[in-house]
């Protein structure tokens, strides 16, 4: 028995033999994984409380400051010097007090790095209360610019994005930025809250990474997603990258923070809150909107959208028009790009816009009338698609898709993904077709269908092609006339 009285237990020895092993294991496994990946939190996961660091006030600590503090200029005056009353007539004095007055103000100007920091703080007093301090963490923007000649001195674009993986072994990072850092530009688009560009994309174009540290690097194109417009970059660090944590439990009204970089690498933040709104036929149905009151917030886009907490719940589509992509489809075709090495999406040749969104006189009169509740109307209809074929029209309500209630445009474009994702890992090939079954309402007829829809699995962006119809009306008249044909009048 040992000198303390304790009694000792012996356990067995092939156990403990055993455990040491899987410990070894367990720890082997971790060491060798060194490909890191953003993480994703999804709508039913729970916060986790976050406690304050902890700091231990150690001898060596203290040792290590005092050592390091002898190397260290002089701190500068701490008060502004000054003459008394009755020494000011003393020339040599005040000589001396021009001198001091100059040391004074260069060294609380120009050595001291945190008065910038005051007076930017200053600037921000419009700035809620609830910033959250994770803002200067993971979440920060990383600054693109994009050159489409070699020899060019004129930018193509400029962007921000985000580290979204790391592989520590090879030292590379993969970067999530918007597809408008290579998208043409278009001379004729005067107007800036028009996109300003073409759908062509330079591809080849030279695009460099402004790291935080004043490095730069140059970024190589590893997939490039046209529907969606982000595009996924590869660059070499030596350096480790913090990786941000997605949100993608988003909703209208709910207070988030746009962040971007100015020419000068600075962070540039503006509060505002989420908000759905009817798209216009220049805007993907899948966007969501970003509200704000600030006369001027416009950042680069390809920049995070981030909540209270500091996660990522979208990213930047288009400055001008304040549109962004929410977390919970970039997590869909990240998953899918990593998966598959490509995104596939099936294409329906229409757009939508969601019932809820419409004037509650029209929702109340089409939940009286004709028992509809929920739903995505449909607003455009590509000439000669399959879904023309089928008789589907503008005004017609999509109520059901695969045997799935379907209330708005994010949840549909994350079913389409699933099921370009599932075809595509059967018939390993894009392009292909396979069929959907909806539920439509006919605004017409005043009648409900159940079809087969033939739909195109691809990784293109899908283009509407429009009948000739709408360039005699006005802008933005086809969400008007479709609200008048939803009304649907009395019978």
């Amino acid at each position: 028995m040992p000198k303390d009285g304790r009694r000792r237990r012996r356990g067995n020895p092939e156990t403990e033999t055993e455990a040491r092993k899987k410990r070894k294991t367990k720890r082997s496994v971790a060491e060798d994984r060194r490909l890191i990946f953003a993480a994703f939190e999804s709508e039913k996961a729970k916060p986790r409380p976050k406690l304050d660091p902890v700091y231990d006030d150690d001898d060596d600590a203290v040792e290590s400051s005092s050592e390091e503090s002898s190397s260290c200029p002089p701190s500068p005056l701490m008060y502004r010097p000054y003459i008394p009353d009755e020494l000011a007539d003393d020339p040599d004095l005040r000589a001396a007090l021009r001198i001091a007055n100059t040391e004074y103000h260069a060294d609380r100007v120009h050595a001291c790095p945190t008065t910038d920091a005051f007076f930017i703080s200053a600037s921000m007093q419009r700035m809620p209360c609830f910033l959250p301090p994770t803002l200067s963490s993971p979440s920060r923007p990383i600054s693109f610019t994009s050159m489409a000649e070699a020899d060019d001195d004129e930018p193509l674009n400029t962007c921000c994005g985000l580290w979204i993986q790391h592989d520590m072994k090879k030292k590379t990072a993969v970067v999530l930025t918007s597809a408008h850092l290579i998208r043409a530009k278009d001379p004729s688009v005067r107007n800036p809250w028009m996109l300003g560009s073409t759908c062509e994309y330079h591809r080849d174009a030279e695009v460099i990474v402004h790291l935080l540290d004043g490095e730069t690097a140059v970024a190589t194109l590893l997939y490039l997603e046209e529907h969606y417009e982000f595009a996924l970059y590869e660059v070499v660090v030596d350096k480790p990258v913090q990786l941000p944590t997605f949100n993608d439990n988003v909703h209208s009204g709910q207070d988030v923070f746009r962040l971007g970089r100015d020419e000068s690498l600075d962070l540039r933040i503006t509060h505002g809150r989420v908000e759905y709104e009817i798209p216009t036929r220049h805007e993907r149905c899948h966007y969501m909107y970003f509200s704000h009151d600030e006369r001027t917030s416009l950042h680069d886009d390809g920049g995070p959208v981030v909540d209270l907490e500091g996660k990522v719940v979208g990213m930047v589509h288009n400055q001008f028009k304040e549109t962004f992509l929410p977390s919970s489809i970039l997590h869909k075709c990240l998953d899918s790009w990593r998966k598959l090495k490509c995104i596939p999406r099936a294409h329906l040749g229409m757009t939508f816009t969601s019932i809820k969104l419409l004037d509650p006189i029209c929702i109340e009169r089409m939940r009286r009338k004709h028992n509809i509740a929920s739903g995505l109307l449909v607003e455009q209809v590509s000439k000669e698609s399959n879904a023309e074929k089928l008789g589907i029209r503008m005004g017609d309500v999509i109520e059901r898709f695969n045997g799935e209630c379907i209330s708005n445009t994010t949840e549909l474009e994350k079913m389409l993904l699933d099921i370009g994702g599932d075809h595509f890992d059967q018939a390993k090939v894009l392009k292909a077709e396979t069929d959907v079954r909806i539920q439509i309402f006919h605004a017409t007829k005043r009648c409900r269908r159940v079809r087969n829809l033939t739909v195109t699995v691809s990784d293109c962006g899908e283009d509407i092609i429009e009948e000739f119809l709408e360039f005699f009306l006005p802008f933005a008249s086809w969400n008007a006339l479709t609200l008048l044909l939803m009304a649907f009048g009395d019978e």
